[in-house]
């Protein structure tokens, strides 16, 4: 009699390279941190990708990708990293080297899905995303996650451009009012010392000056 295995009782493990370094992330998209161990995909590339503030990885000879792998990933966490990583990735099964022992290793990770996007450019920094980044993500995150429990819920690539777009539309705080008209005083205020300065250089020389008429 054979034996039925059922995927969601597998164990996997999946190389994170962007936002999902951050434990605070994997926290929210599978209710836990894994334990986890660092590592390095050879022939690989990060990059930025233009109107998004999450990385892509595309083959690139003689690149490589740092990062971790999760491990031991249930089916059912599998199938959650899938809805958040949504339609712009492929889940591909890749090789990557571990750093604390040089073994080599099999897991899954998410690649671009357009190999030929002219939007992607440079090399996107987790450092800097963190600090200027991570908080508006893990909230944005926690929205799809809490989203996907109703049905019809938005994929997360329309949540995330939900988000984003909600963000840049709030207005400005007060204080970030009171200086910009601050700076638009000092501007203008500048603006009229040359002015000024100009139209008395101008007649001092007995120059007709169509500025005069500004004063």
């Amino acid at each position: 009699m054979s034996t039925v295995v059922n995927p969601l009782n597998q164990s996997h493990n999946v190389f994170v390279y962007g936002t999902l370094l951050a434990d605070d992330v994997v926290r929210t998209v599978i209710n836990r941190v894994p334990q986890s161990a660092p590592a390095i995909l050879s022939d690989y590339h990060r990059f930025k990708i233009k109107d998004r503030v999450y990385p892509a990885i595309l083959p690139v000879q003689a690149k490589k990708v740092t990062g971790r792998v999760l491990l031991g990933v249930s089916g059912p966490e599998l199938h959650l990293l899938d809805e958040f990583e949504d339609v712009e990735y492929n889940r591909t099964e890749v090789q990557v080297l571990f750093t604390e022992n040089s073994e080599n290793f099999r897991a899954y990770a998410y690649v671009w899905a357009n190999p030929n996007d002219p939007d992607l450019y440079s090399e996107w920094d987790f450092e800097e995303w963190k600090k200027t980044q991570m908080n508006d993500f893990v909230k944005m995150t926690d929205e799809f996650m809490q989203q996907l429990e109703v049905p019809e819920s938005k994929p997360r690539v329309q949540t995330y451009e939900t988000f984003y777009k909600q963000e840049n539309d709030k207005p400005l705080h007060p204080e970030c009012l009171q200086l910009v008209e601050i700076l638009l005083y000092v501007h203008f205020a500048v603006l009229y010392d040359f002015i000024n300065d100009q139209t008395i250089f101008l007649n001092n020389n007995n120059t007709t000056c169509l500025l005069e008429g500004i004063m």
